[in-house]
């Protein structure tokens, strides 16, 4: 068997940190972030000391109605080689809607999103799961994602979907169990019911985390420290099975290392107090089980209806979040609303990441009018695309009386929005041309 230990999530922001940490075996990266040409120096020294190092994909969608995207398998693929990783990780989530299946615009979420427990669900999951599977050159784990809202009309629990996922795809899981405490709060789900009903033995590792509570919802922000009631549930976890690896995670509002290492103290404590009998984790966490394929062929004759039907479930009620659309029937139309505040206030943060030169250029007022765009703007071609196209809207709408920012703002755009290659169509050129001089004034 193949143990990980304890690791914690590698950010550029804590690089240096935890290259000085002691007792770190592993870490996880955010596939996203890594480009394989080019590793950060800080993972390649972690590897060279023999430092596993395993890929952590949040933007593939595999709980979404459409397959898997070739380009972006080729790239998590890409990555896990690069880094040399024993397995790589995922969601059981979706993160857009719309699109060719439903005739409508594509959406993008900007976050992860719970999938219904349904057999629809379900048959489309597993057969994106054997498509990730087979396009990846190392073992895939799915994570169970925290979430603020029900879909109406479930038909299993959270443990019977995922046992019935492991049974008909071998894949394995990685199990968050501040997700669990999360959905523990917003949805009544119980913990332990989860880990009665849920295969343990599939678990590749475990993410821990921390988060915060406001008027009754647990926000599962990776920006605190991990609460007592977090580690309950990893020593639950614990009892029944000892984790190949588990990993702290951290996004954002670093504290000093020697806070974080007192949180991965507190974790292997946990796990070392709460430790299974051996003889219950026995296996290689990274192996696959691998379906019949008679079972393969025909689960992928049914997911055409399912594909569609999920679509029009997960594209209405995305619309509803980003584009001010009808709520759903059947759901809550204040957790929605919650959680769509959420998904604008989420979009102004990773859009300050990715261009930090906006709330420079609009100080105070970049989250003010961030959110004000965000409303009557939904996402649809990622966060970079996204920061361009508030500024530009900025800029055309007339909304920036402050002749410095305006000037500012449009040089930035101009600067950006440059490389992009010319359409060959005249009225295409015309356009752009009569943009510049615009901006320019």
């Amino acid at each position: 068997m193949r143990n990980l230990g304890t690791g914690i999530g590698w950010r550029p922001e804590i690089a240096e940190a935890v290259e000085r940490m002691p007792g770190i075996d592993w870490v996880e990266a955010v596939a996203e972030n890594i480009c394989p040409g080019h590793l950060p120096e800080s993972l390649v020294r972690l590897r060279e000391r023999g430092v596993t190092v395993v890929p952590h994909g949040v933007s593939l969608g595999l709980g979404g109605a459409d397959r898997p995207a070739e380009g972006k398998l080729a790239d998590l693929a890409a990555r896990a080689e690069a880094l040399g990783s024993p397995l790589v990780t995922e969601h059981i989530a979706f993160v857009r809607a719309g699109g060719a299946l439903t005739a409508s615009p594509l959406l993008e979420a900007g976050h992860l999103l719970p999938v219904p427990r349904t057999r629809d669900a379900l048959d489309v999951l597993c057969e994106n799961i054997r498509i990730a599977q087979d396009a990846l050159p190392v073992p895939l784990a799915v994570e169970n994602i925290a979430a603020l809202i029900c879909w109406p009309g479930e038909e299993m629990t959270e443990g019977q979907f995922l046992y019935d996922l492991v049974d008909r795809t071998g894949v394995r899981l990685l199990i968050d169990v501040a997700n669990l405490h999360t959905n523990h709060v917003n949805r009544g789900e119980d913990p332990a019911k989860a880990l009665d009903e849920l295969p343990v033995e599939a678990i590749a590792y475990v993410h821990v985390a921390g988060g915060f509570e406001r008027d009754g919802v647990w926000h599962d922000s990776h920006a605190h420290a991990v609460p007592p009631a977090v580690l309950d549930v990893l020593a639950d976890l614990a009892s029944r099975v000892r984790p190949p690896g588990v990993l702290l995670e951290r996004d954002e509002n670093f504290p000093e290392p020697a806070e974080l290492e007192g949180e991965l103290l507190a974790i292997r404590e946990t796990v070392e107090k709460s430790a299974a009998p051996p003889k219950a984790a026995d296996g290689d966490p990274t192996a696959v089980v691998a379906p019949e394929a008679a079972e393969a062929a025909e689960a992928q004759a049914v997911t055409g209806p399912a594909r569609q039907r999920l679509a029009l479930a997960q594209a209405a009620l995305l619309s509803a979040l980003v584009a001010g659309t009808p709520v759903p029937e059947g759901f809550d139309r204040t957790r929605l609303a919650v959680q769509a505040r959420a998904l604008a206030g989420k979009r102004a943060d990773v859009v300050a990441k990715v261009a930090p030169e906006l709330p420079e250029i609009l100080a105070g007022t970049y989250r003010k009018a961030f959110l004000a765009y965000a409303h009557g703007h939904p996402m649809t071609d990622g966060y970079r695309r996204d920061a361009l196209d508030f500024a530009e809207h900025l800029l055309f709408e007339g909304r920036l009386p402050d002749t410095a920012v305006r000037r500012a703002l449009s040089d930035w755009w101009l600067e950006r929005s440059g490389p992009a290659p010319l359409s060959q169509r005249p009225a295409a050129r015309l356009v752009r041309a009569t943009r510049r001089v615009l901006l320019r004034r």
